[in-house]
């Protein structure tokens, strides 16, 4: 299931550590930031909180130093944000559907931390999607439920008549881009009233796709509110639209885009026993897609444990790739924390009873890594011929001879289907229904923000700033709207 946020401008989903501590940490970080993270991810709030501030108040701290502590400082904040529930709220909550809960089960619950939770300074705060997540990652509570689990899954979650039409249009045609969608996008952003003090002018990014042949094409930029907007290079791997405009006392303040453009799904029909190794040229080539990527993917023991687990003595690269895929597959979706809230995501994904597809995504990037098979990030929106529309990441990985090709773990592996080809769909193929906004994660926008970002890793809600400062995700909302055009002639 992609990343569902709810409430969206509030998320209770996933995050990432700051892009200039990411850049720290994968470097030489001091040792004060080291040590206040992981007092952080220990529940040690006060202490951390003490240290970062008697750092900042040294007259001779460096400004890259400051800026680290400072988001260490932030994102505590925003830990608190997503985990606002005490101990009897989530009871309170859990019994709504769980009318005679027994206290042995919310401690056990509690105990495997399936009802995910921080002990922060010794108070336990449990998640805000803690209670939801759980009928997810535990068949026990599932099966407690005095009402039916109502699940949110997107059309292209089941195996469909799409899937088919793709596969045999592949087949017919020899064609990878297939079955393709003519769609009109419009995206917005909408500020909270007095979020700023009025005249000051708000500073705004919307994801805007890029053009990649037989993926996504013939993108036509419509309009903007403001009119004056800057589209960001095609290079960008993170594009956006950029526009800005003043605050209004008393007003909301909207920022919106409009465009269209073609989308293709993509289907290659992969032969594993034709799948070879990498030439030690190609090994080269894609050192950065074979490389660990601290923080966020690095080469664990724990990973490096499961990935020997999982793939045994499997040498053929699609193999491997197969059941890395499985198992990452096998891992329940759950709503996530903001991405900037978690040291290491992968490292996350792996032991936490749950992941969405950003988490999941980064997991099996770093697993494909660790064997040898390059691997890389994509991201944005899915959407429908309805109204569903859902935030969403997936990536792709390269074998040789069929270059690269798509993947998307969290959407998954189709069980049970009458079509070998249909059965791995998502392995090597990609429905037409989504738009990637991003092709890799973590990277700067054009032009850059001068503050923290909202959400560092990914980019599909948007970014807002000012001269003093981000506004976060509780401060604005935002919009996404996806209209399926008929196709002429037809």
């Amino acid at each position: 299931m992609p990343r569902t946020r709810t409430p969206r401008a509030l998320a209770g989903a996933a995050l990432a550590i700051a892009f200039a501590v990411q850049v720290a940490m994968a470097q030489a970080v001091p040792d004060a930031v080291q040590r206040n993270a992981a007092r952080i991810d220990a529940g040690q709030f006060a202490a951390a909180r003490a240290e970062i501030d008697a750092h900042l108040a040294a007259a001779d701290i460096d400004a890259d130093t400051a800026r680290a502590l400072e988001f260490q400082r932030e994102r505590m904040r925003r830990i608190r944000l997503d985990f606002t529930l005490s101990a009897d709220q989530a009871r309170a909550r859990l019994r709504e559907s769980i009318p005679d809960l027994r206290e042995d089960e919310f401690q056990r619950w509690t105990a495997s931390n399936q009802l995910e939770h921080m002990v922060i300074d010794g108070t336990p705060y449990y998640f805000n999607r803690s209670v939801s997540n759980l009928f997810r990652v535990s068949p026990e509570a599932l099966a407690r439920r005095a009402t039916p689990f109502r699940r949110n899954d997107g059309p292209m979650e089941n195996a469909n008549a799409y899937h088919d039409k793709a596969v045999a249009e592949a087949r017919a045609g020899g064609r990878t881009s297939v079955a393709p969608r003519r769609v009109r996008v419009t995206q917005a952003i909408t500020v909270n009233a007095d979020a700023v003090p009025a005249g000051e002018t708000l500073r705004a990014w919307i994801p805007y796709p890029r053009a990649l042949p037989g993926q996504q094409e013939d993108i036509r930029f419509l309009s903007s509110a403001p009119s004056t907007h800057s589209v960001a290079p095609e290079s960008t791997m993170q594009r956006t639209v950029y526009l800005e405009q003043p605050a209004v006392a008393g007003k909301p303040t909207t920022f919106s885009i409009s465009y269209e453009l073609t989308v293709y799904g993509q289907h290659h029909r992969i032969d594993p026993d034709k799948v070879v190794p990498l030439t030690a040229q190609q090994r080269e080539d894609m050192a950065a897609q074979l490389a660990e990527r601290p923080p966020h993917m690095a080469f664990t023991d724990d990973l490096r444990a499961f990935s020997k687990q999982v793939v045994g003595d499997e040498k053929n690269p699609y193999r491997i790739a197969q059941k890395l895929f499985q198992a990452v597959d096998r891992i329940p979706w759950g709503g996530a924390r903001e991405y900037s809230t978690i040291t290491n995501i992968s490292d996350y994904a792996l032991h936490a009873d749950h992941a969405d597809c950003g988490q999941q995504t980064l997991l099996l990037m770093t697993l494909l890594r660790l064997n040898g098979i390059p691997s890389k990030w994509q991201s944005g929106m899915v959407y429908s011929d309805g109204s569903y529309d859902n935030l969403h990441d997936w990536g792709a990985l390269y074998l040789a001879p069929y270059g690269w090709v798509p993947m998307d773990v969290t959407t998954g592996q189709f069980k049970g289907a009458r079509d070998a080809e249909v059965e791995w769909f998502y392995l090597g193929g990609l429905d037409a229904y989504r738009i990637a906004f991003n092709d890799d994660f973590g990277t700067d926008f054009v032009p850059a923000k001068q503050h923290f970002r909202s959400e560092t890793v990914d980019s599909q809600r948007g970014e807002v700033e000012w001269a003093g400062g981000n506004l976060y995700f509780d401060q604005w909302d935002y919009a996404f709207r996806a209209q399926v055009l008929p196709v002429a002639g037809k």
